[in-house]
């Protein structure tokens, strides 16, 4: 018995023991990212395996609500890394003071050139809004605008996507972009707080379209087999979307923080975003994209503002969004 004992506290204190030795990475990221359905599980095993530590995913609701927990939490924040940020809030987190150099050197695949020594993309993409094929599509934001087309989109306040739509406005547009959305403030059916309940919404049929990405039929496609859903393609262009994650300058495991970024340009992370986040990878994995990729929008002309005009754009954006949905 006396022998049992020791044993059983022998082992207690060497698990313990393990335990305390495991390090772990806390990464803040939007909730679609850690669902079960996004890239958040798999990211997690794949890189437990080669990093002898535990690797935890915090969700903090959609995209642009990172940002504001971020600055309400300041220094004294958890997380490790932030990942789920785009170009149009890099530069209000750049201003916090709050993120250090990532010093990860790759050659990416993205449509532009990069050069950020804060904040490394992971994924992009082009806004669009996805509706049922085989029904009217329309061909520009103005056309939209015109139409009786019943539309869901997201709060820009909370959702990237939602100040996604707020730049292709304005950037398609420029001082026209008040008239603009007076003109599809009665085209909208609600303002969701993130991506998938308006996505969710669509599905159930309470609208004809909804705000989300030229790659989102991709997943209906790949996924599900179905065929039934497309993007509109808008003759002004498509607004891009590039995604970007940033280590925490206050981190206590800054050199986990490191590899975890490395590997998040390398085939092990970027292979998996196409079929979980159904976005464009960073970095083109070896085998390249999975087959029905070839089959989505092409956007004629390609829209984004820089980091520092977004940020400039942002407020005047917002209130002309405000205005016109308050009517």
């Amino acid at each position: 018995m006396k022998t049992t004992l020791s044993i059983s506290v022998a082992a207690a204190l060497c698990a313990t023991s393990a335990m305390a030795e495991t390090p772990t990475l806390n990464v803040m990221t939007y909730d679609s990212f850690v669902s079960d359905w996004g890239p958040g599980p798999a990211v997690e095993a794949a890189f437990e395996e080669i990093c002898n530590c535990d690797l935890v995913f915090t969700g903090a609701g959609d995209g642009a609500a990172l940002l504001a927990r971020l600055q309400l939490e300041g220094k004294g924040s958890d997380a490790d890394v932030v990942l789920g940020l785009d170009t149009n809030l890099t530069a209000a987190a750049r201003a916090t003071g709050l993120f250090a150099p990532h010093g990860v050197s790759a050659e990416l695949d993205l449509p532009i050139s990069w050069d950020d020594a804060e904040f490394l993309p992971f994924d992009w993409g082009y806004f669009a809004f996805v509706g049922n094929a085989g029904e009217d599509a329309a061909t520009s934001l103005k056309a939209l605008a015109e139409s009786d087309a019943k539309i869901l989109i997201q709060d820009p306040r909370s959702s990237t996507p939602g100040l996604g739509l707020l730049m292709w406005v304005k950037a398609a547009y420029g001082d026209e972009a008040a008239d603009v959305w007076a003109a599809l403030a009665d085209n909208i059916v609600t303002v969701t707080p993130g991506w998938s309940e308006a996505y969710g919404l669509f599905l159930e049929g309470e609208a004809d379209a909804v705000l989300s990405y030229t790659t989102s039929p991709a997943y209906h496609l790949i996924a599900e087999e179905d065929d039934s859903k497309v993007a509109w393609a808008f003759d002004e262009g498509h607004y891009m979307q590039v995604e970007v994650a940033g280590k925490l300058a206050g981190t206590d495991q800054p050199e986990l923080a490191d590899q975890f970024l490395a590997f998040m340009v390398s085939d092990g992370f970027q292979s998996i975003i196409p079929t979980t986040n159904w976005m464009y990878p960073a970095k083109l994995p070896a085998e390249g994209l999975p087959a029905g990729f070839e089959t989505l929008v092409t956007p004629n002309k390609a829209l984004l503002l820089s980091s520092d005009a977004a940020a400039a754009a942002r407020d005047g954006a917002l209130e002309e969004w405000r205005a016109a949905l308050s009517q």
